[in-house]
């Protein structure tokens, strides 16, 4: 995998085209920062600081825009082997607590990727790995392939 300019990133999957996600405007202003990439498990921090809500700690919405974007980055990862795309049919989202500052981290872990359904596990943590959020994620893939979308 490597990270291009403007929040691209691309992975040569060997006999599979090679697929590119791009961050959406969102993911953007949210600050979201990909470090790791798979169908498996995609990793990605934002910053607290411009996504706090009027109490002064992370936005619970920021939260979930974040781990909606890894959950959906996977499973676009996986849908693009197929030649599908993927589209999200259900979020389910538990949060533990907040912070005030710093960076938070969201990986996904796949819980299953099938040929029509992918489900991913999603924890949201703060800089000393405390589960802020645990969040469940599952798209529907679809026969037509939607290029350069995910988040």
């Amino acid at each position: 995998m490597t990270n291009g300019a403007q929040g691209h990133a691309t992975q040569d999957t060997g006999t599979h085209q090679p697929w590119v996600i791009t961050l959406g405007e969102l993911d953007e202003k949210l600050g979201v920062r990909v470090h790791e990439q798979s169908a498996e498990r995609v990793v990605a921090s934002m910053p607290v600081a411009g996504n706090r809500q009027s109490l002064g700690r992370l936005h619970g919405g920021a939260t979930l825009a974040l781990a909606e974007a890894v959950g959906s980055w996977a499973a676009v990862i996986h849908a693009s082997t197929m030649g599908k795309s993927a589209v999200g049919v259900d979020v389910s989202a538990t949060h533990h607590k907040s912070v005030r500052d710093g960076q938070v981290t969201a990986t996904a872990t796949a819980l299953s990727l099938g040929r029509t359904m992918t489900c991913h596990m999603v924890t949201v943590t703060d800089e000393d790995d405390r589960r802020l959020a645990t969040v469940k994620i599952t798209n529907y893939l679809l026969d037509t392939p939607v290029h350069n979308t995910a988040g």
